[in-house]
């Protein structure tokens, strides 16, 4: 069942966590997000017990995701797997083309003056439309970005998420990230886990079910997830009782 409570998490698995929606509360604003102690108390034991299996991959940059972390490094995968920090450290990018981002910039200029409840956020390599202060205009959002993807051709295209519409560079998503990092160690030959809350994170659940993992939603919503938990608070239970499912 698809909405089914998932198993007792297990230290021989390899854990691949959305972060915003997952594993702390969205907020107003991207910048205005709390990462508490015992959040980073979790992850670092998880991190430790599993031999290194632990990597966030997020809508948000690398570097603002290192910000918000402090002194914990991990693998990391960065606006929609776009950038990702694997478990030796060494940095991957897949870049964006820079003139299309100049353009659509430009085109969102006048639209962000007459709608001050819309954030232009500038990840690095994609543009993201947050409409978080302004629900009633999602509608016109995704419909506004969506067709400045298709006039900047097929390179890009629109990542719709939770109150936001993101332009991103086209071949490369979550579940892609979480590929790559299967094909290295520490995840490699591991079973995968997927957790997550928003439609960009449905790649994630797709790549994890295709090798018979465990894909978990976070929240209401259609989803391709097999499993269900209700919010960020189960999500932390959750990971806290993989110690009690070590073989």
């Amino acid at each position: 069942m698809r909405r089914a409570t998932p198993p007792i998490a297990r230290l021989d698995w390899a854990y691949f966590l959305d972060v915003d929606g997952t594993l702390i509360d969205i907020a107003d604003r991207p910048d205005a997000i709390r990462v508490d102690t015992a959040l980073l108390d979790l992850i670092t034991q998880l991190h430790r017990a599993s031999g290194g299996a632990v990597a966030l991959v997020t809508g948000r940059s690398l570097s603002d995701l290192d910000h918000h972390l402090g002194p914990l490094r991990l693998p990391l995968a960065g606006q929609q797997g776009l950038e990702r920090r694997d478990a030796s450290g060494r940095l991957w990018i897949h870049a964006a083309p820079p003139a299309a981002k100049v353009s659509i910039k430009e085109a969102l200029a006048p639209v962000l003056a007459r709608h001050p409840g819309l954030l232009l956020e500038d990840k690095g390599l994609t543009l993201a439309l947050h409409y978080r202060q302004a629900p009633r205009l999602a509608a016109y959002a995704h419909r506004l970005m969506g067709r400045l993807a298709l006039l900047a051709g097929p390179d890009l295209e629109l990542q719709p998420g939770k109150r936001v519409a993101e332009i991103k560079p086209a071949g490369f998503d979550k579940g892609t990230a979480v590929a790559e990092y299967l094909s290295e160690p520490p995840f490699r030959g591991r079973r995968p886990v997927f957790i997550g809350d928003d439609l960009n994170d449905e790649h994630g659940f797709a790549e994890v079910n295709r090798l018979d993992g465990v894909s978990i939603k976070v929240g209401k919503g259609t989803s391709c997830a097999r499993f269900r938990l209700a919010d960020v608070a189960a999500v932390h239970r959750w990971l806290s009782h993989a110690q009690e499912g070590m073989p």
